[in-house]
């Protein structure tokens, strides 16, 4: 586990965060504690999923399907909040490590072990089937080993984003190489011999240390899976037979869940668990680690316990209820505001989200001080439908995309069409200061008043979407060399970098060209655009003409 970074949410929903267990392509995975003193583990997706309406409506049904699941060998749907800014979900804590961990640190399993894991995860793919579900993603890191007995864990999340526009922009793929079956990576009908197929892999692993299939790219991995025989090593007897019948190319020649079960633990798994299933080491492994968890402390208060629901901005962020303004920069408060705790309330609040401006760029009609944003907050219940959630552009959809955009980088496309007044149309031109020229200032140099470093906090689509940190390190140049990068750090921690070519240079204005590093995240765009940089009393104003990010801007102060 590793401790909360400054700029990660401390609480979620009513569970108050004691650290980060993990991240992946989907999100990240938090051990929370709530007020009565469960320890839960709290996984939250990354925003820009939640712009997704198809997303949003996978995750709702998923969330609702695993919460049926609750048979041994699973952890518990505890809560859930698919119509949050950012959706999250909360299930039981396996207090122990994963198999990808005591594999990687310690040795392969023992044969007895590996018996007993395999029996208790066919026990639990045979409950999940019979309630029509597929997991579709069994792989290691998904298989905790406690005391009594393994658990699978990630149900939901994973199918929620399968064949969502997200997925394109992301990379994101459901399911993971080398463990995925056949029909997945093909693209055909995937169905509960899928999850066979993944726990055959998994067999090999926690027997041998080493995946059936290895290869040098993702590429390489998935044209194995479908086209070669697995590797299964030393691994021997009625368990090397096994892991083959459950590798078949061809799902109907898998095994069930159940007939594994059964020739591996005819009596059932939990007898086995019972009688003790883990080595020494990985025994005392996981002692050590449930006395930490239980030894760990939540900073402050306990929080109260509050139903699942929408998560509005918190005290934390704005302050007390009514009209609230917070300054410098385009500040938005602690990062991702939709991780505020629930406010108790009479009537659900309607919440209307004002920007304003950050800088000079124009922006329309509204109007309010540079570097503030306004939120204004009324304790009025206004149901649209016969379900009482309404998508008018007030409280659900406003806070809903401003929120799951708190994490949105310099280079991650979304749709801005859902955010008003942020078409191509929206900015007036011809109200910006004409273009300097490299003559404005002698040999084209960088004066003195814009190098140095720089830092501040970022909004996009006209001040609705903060943008995390912008770190801008000038330094002398000339025109058609770069001068000054640009470093932008979002809320969960991905940072995209972007090179400033000079194009033009005066006292009131400097002109580049920006372009993202072509080693930047995969989420970080590498398209050409225009920046421009303005003194704006002791600070500087950052103001990025790139719509695929929604043309960033933010005022940033001398660091």
């Amino acid at each position: 586990m590793h401790p909360l970074d400054p700029g990660e949410p401390t609480v979620i929903g009513p569970y108050r965060l004691l650290g980060r267990l993990g991240s992946g392509g989907m999100g990240r995975v938090y051990l929370g504690r709530s007020s009565g003193g469960r320890t839960v583990a709290v996984k939250v997706v990354h925003p820009h999923f939640a712009l997704d309406e198809e997303f949003r409506a996978r995750f709702r049904r998923e969330v609702d399907a695993a919460r049926r699941v609750g048979g041994d060998w699973t952890t518990p749907v505890l809560d859930a909040d698919p119509e949050a800014a950012v959706p999250w979900v909360a299930t039981g804590y396996a207090a122990g490590p994963s198999l990808t961990e005591a594999v990687r640190d310690l040795t392969p399993l023992p044969t007895h072990s590996v018996r007993v894991l395999v029996a208790g995860l066919a026990e639990a793919l045979a409950h999940v089937h019979g309630l029509g579900l597929v997991h579709r993603d069994v792989k290691p890191s998904n298989v905790m080993l406690t005391m009594d007995g393994p658990r699978l864990i990630d149900f939901g999340i994973a199918r929620a984003t399968d064949g969502t526009a997200s997925l394109t922009s992301s990379g994101v793929s459901v399911g993971s190489p080398g463990y995925m079956s056949p029909e997945q990576i093909l693209g055909s009908g995937v169905g509960g011999a899928a999850d066979v197929f993944s726990l055959g892999a998994v067999l090999v692993y926690a027997a041998t240390g080493a995946a059936p299939f290895q290869g040098d790219s993702s590429a390489s991995l998935l044209y194995k899976v479908v086209h070669e025989e697995p590797e299964l090593g030393a691994l021997d007897g009625d368990l090397r037979d096994l892991a083959r019948q459950c590798l078949a190319k061809d799902a109907g020649e898998r095994p069930t869940p159940q007939e594994i079960a059964r020739r591996l633990a005819p009596a059932g798994a939990d007898e086995l668990v019972a009688a003790g299933w883990l080595p020494g080491p990985l025994v005392e492994r996981v002692s050590r680690s449930a006395v930490r968890i239980l030894d760990l402390e939540t900073d402050g208060a306990g929080v109260a316990e509050q139903p699942s629901g929408p998560v509005p901005f918190g005290s934390s962020v704005v302050g007390s209820v009514g009209s609230v303004e917070s300054s410098g920069g385009g500040a938005f408060g602690p990062p991702d505001p939709s991780y505020a705790p629930v406010r108790a309330a009479a009537s659900s609040p309607s919440v209307a989200y004002v920007p304003t401006q950050t800088s000079d760029r124009p922006s329309g009609p509204s109007s309010g001080s540079p570097g503030r944003v306004s939120v204004s907050v009324a304790a009025t219940s206004t149901p649209s439908g016969a379900d009482g959630r309404g998508r008018k552009v007030s409280c659900t959809l406003v806070l809903g995309v401003a929120g799951a955009l708190a994490a949105v980088t310099v280079g991650t496309v979304f749709v801005l069409g859902l955010l008003p007044g942020n078409d191509d149309g929206s900015k007036d031109a011809g109200a910006q200061p004409p273009a300097a020229t490299a003559s404005d200032q002698p040999g084209g140099k960088v004066p003195a008043s814009y190098r140095g470093t720089w830092e501040g906090q970022a909004v996009a689509a006209n001040g609705a979407v903060p943008m995390g940190t912008f770190r801008l390190k000038v330094e002398q140049g000339k025109v058609g060399e770069r001068f000054a990068v640009m470093t932008q750090t979002d809320q969960l921690g991905g940072v995209c970098a972007v090179d400033l070519v000079l194009k033009s240079v005066s006292e009131k204005e400097i002109v580049a060209k920006g372009k993202g590093q072509a080693d930047s995240a995969a989420q970080c765009t590498k398209n050409t655009h225009t920046v421009r940089l303005r003194p704006k009393g002791d600070d500087l104003v950052y103001l990025s003409e790139n719509a695929e990010s929604g043309n960033p801007e933010a005022r940033l102060s001398r660091a």
